[in-house]
Formats: structure tokens, C-alpha cells, sequence
């Protein structure tokens, strides 16, 4: 399978990935492919992390974790706007792009995939640059995550 974004969008996602760095970035991508929105939400895991570091042993150097506020909102404007959730997108600084089981286990709820059409882009910032991407997708005949292509329209 083939994702397919705009360069305005892929564009949007390296630059919130790139002025987050050294910290993780994360949003969504939302709409169809003629009218996507890139919807940047605070990573919020530096605040957990002060809170209860033994709850939340990595700041957001190493780890993401979305406003569930800004989230909520973006979720319910995309089901009013009668819009697709296309992508939930992070960033890994000075790390590769992987799917972690982390990523995994977030992007499931009872074992399923909690947004089944939705696919998963993480994008790896190097020394402040982006390096590379990695798309994910889920696969219901292998029950899991695979990869997937990413093509600019």
C-alpha cells in the first residue's frame, strides 16, 4: 500500500520535526488527499515526566506523548468535518525511524487497531535535520504493523 501526501504536507511534518529538535514532535494529518491538514499537538511528556518520573522515566528526548486536550479536539473537528484521520506522525531525534513497540502498543486498543485506516509516519531528525521516515500500516491479514510506502503528489 502506497501513502500518499502532498509536498505542502510531508513539508509541514519535517518542519514541526526539525523546530521541535532536540525534543519529539507529534500530530496528525487529517482529510483526504485533496484537502489534508497537518495538526500539530504539544508533546506533553516533559510535564508527565516532571511530575511522576517514576511514571514517566524519559523526557521528550526520548518519548511523546500527545495533549490529550488538543488531540480530542482535532479528532472531533476531522468526525464534524466528516474528514479522515490519514496520519498520526512523530519524530525521533538522533534516532532512526522505527516503529517501536511503544508506537505499537499506543496505536492499539483491545488488541485491534484503534484507527484502523489511519497510517503511522515517524520521521528521524538528525542533528537537527530530517533523515529519514518510516510509514507504517496496519495489515489485517498479518495483524500487525508493516510498511508502507510514502509518495508526494
Amino acid at each position: 500500500m502506497t501513502i500518499l501526501v502532498t509536498r505542502r504536507t510531508l513539508d509541514e511534518i519535517d518542519s514541526h520535526a526539525t523546530d521541535s529538535y532536540p525534543r519529539e514532535c507529534c500530530g496528525v494529518v487529517v482529510g483526504d488527499a485533496a484537502r489534508e491538514r497537518v495538526k500539530r499537538i504539544d508533546n506533553i511528556q516533559d510535564r508527565l515526566h516532571a511530575e511522576d518520573p517514576a511514571a514517566h522515566p524519559r523526557d521528550s528526548r526520548t518519548a511523546y506523548f500527545m495533549d490529550p486536550g488538543q488531540l480530542y479536539t482535532a479528532l472531533r473537528d476531522a468526525e464534524r468535518e466528516s474528514s479522515l484521520i490519514r496520519i498520526f506522525y512523530h519524530s525521533h531525534p538522533d534516532h532512526g525511524a522505527y516503529f517501536s513497540d511503544e508506537d505499537r502498543a499506543r496505536a492499539m486498543a483491545w488488541e485491534e487497531p484503534a484507527y484502523p485506516g489511519a497510517c503511522y509516519l515517524v520521521v528521524s531528525v538528525v542533528r537537527g535535520r530530517v533523515a529519514d521516515r518510516l510509514a507504517v500500516r496496519w495489515d489485517s491479514d498479518r495483524r500487525e504493523f508493516v510498511p508502507a510506502d510514502l509518495a508526494v503528489a
